[in-house]
């Protein structure tokens, strides 16, 4: 009998994320999707479309998002996540569920499942990050039976965890295998996408900007986006902006981009809700610069040596190549630092979180391992 092996992308960046790997895992083992949280939430970008064009069966969906994004109503929607997921793993009965990366989401996957004696295996572990992020992160890991880190230094911090090497994985991110397998011209676009704002012509120079709330940081997402707007207005080039997750604040950056379009609509600001995967990396590559606090730019950017200007805390402490130039949130620090970038067409490509094989590897582990539900710290 097929293991029966249960994949929850509760985010559009999940989706781009383990991509590779649901296309491994499709014909060789019983592949059950889960789709949740913002996923399936229009004004996030909905990529239940996307999935079922790709050709994946979605075996349940599940709206577990209470409104308001802030630090209550992030507790609340972890607590109902927990909930509706412990309800469909009971009926779907997998051997593995697979989680990526530090949301909340992310958390309540791995308290479910753990719970309820099913394996977990958390891809993106180990990893330093700013914002609750890490905190959350850290928690999976120990929840946690299989890991798959990004880097080295992502499994050395797992193993000081005090997880046993035996179950951790050094096998890259499999967002970067989506980036050796497209052809990343930007005239292959996929689609024309209906944003708002002025028309970009991706045929001509522009910036790319996503900037996220920080949840640490509630309360300040206003005047942190102002800057980042203040700057990137100064540009004499096309921008385009993407809208911010759901995190705690995402409402505060959000108001100020509306305002910002309703007072500036001779401008060239481009705003978009979400784009498939391997159109992302196609904007991400051609970019003269990106701008923001997307971890993105950090994985893919430094794959693609595209020039990028991080700002702020939200990915303090993380592992980047020389692609990135980290500023406060102030608006004369993040016009010079992008217009330093915009003089280099590129950098040199980095391998720090692989070349491009992540998926086949981690699908070999899921389909092979014996997995044991007991856990001990190691160390």
């Amino acid at each position: 009998m097929k293991k029966k092996i249960c994949v929850v992308i509760a985010s559009r960046a999940n989706y781009g994320r383990v991509k590779s790997l649901l296309l491994k895992l499709k014909n060789r083992c019983k592949l059950q999707i889960i789709l949740s949280a913002s996923a399936i939430l229009d004004r996030f970008g909905n990529i239940e479309n996307q999935i079922r064009n790709d050709g994946f069966e979605i075996n349940y969906k599940s709206y577990m998002i209470v409104e308001g994004q802030n630090p209550i109503t992030m507790s609340k929607s972890t607590g109902l996540a927990i909930i509706e997921l412990s309800s469909m793993f009971d009926s779907l009965k997998p051997d593995i569920v697979v989680t990526v990366a530090d949301r909340y989401e992310t958390l309540a996957t791995a308290v479910a499942a753990s719970y309820m004696n099913i394996a977990v295996a958390h891809i993106q572990g180990g990893e330093v990050s700013g914002s609750i992020d890490e905190s959350v992160r850290h928690a999976i890991t120990k929840l946690s039976h299989i890991h798959f880190p990004a880097t080295q230094k992502s499994f050395n911090r797992l193993v000081k965890l005090g997880e046993n090497k035996k179950n951790i994985f050094n096998v890259g991110c499999p967002s970067i295998d989506m980036i050796k397998n497209t052809n990343l011209s930007i005239n292959k676009l996929t689609r024309d996408y209906n944003g708002t704002g002025y028309k970009i012509n991706f045929n001509c120079p522009y910036v790319l900007v996503l900037q996220h709330a920080v949840t640490t940081e509630y309360g300040n997402g206003s005047f942190q986006v102002k800057e980042t707007l203040k700057a990137t207005k100064k540009l004499k080039m096309q921008v385009l902006w993407i809208w911010p997750n759901i995190d705690a604040g995402s409402d505060d950056i959000s108001k100020e981009l509306r305002i910002f379009k309703e007072r500036n609509q001779g401008l060239k600001f481009g705003f978009y809700k979400n784009f498939y995967p391997e159109d992302y990396l196609r904007i991400l590559n051609s970019a003269k610069c990106a701008i923001g606090n997307s971890s993105s730019f950090i994985r893919e950017g430094s794959y693609l040596g595209v020039p990028s200007v991080n700002i702020g805390t939200r990915q303090s402490f993380r592992e980047h190549g020389k692609n990135i130039v980290t500023v406060n949130y102030n608006n004369k620090s993040i016009y010079s630092a992008i217009t330093k970038q915009l003089k280099i067409k590129k950098y040199k490509p980095e391998y720090i979180f692989g070349r491009g094989n992540a998926g086949n590897k981690i699908a070999e582990v899921l389909i092979k391992i014996k997995t044991r539900i007991q856990k001990n710290i190691t160390f």
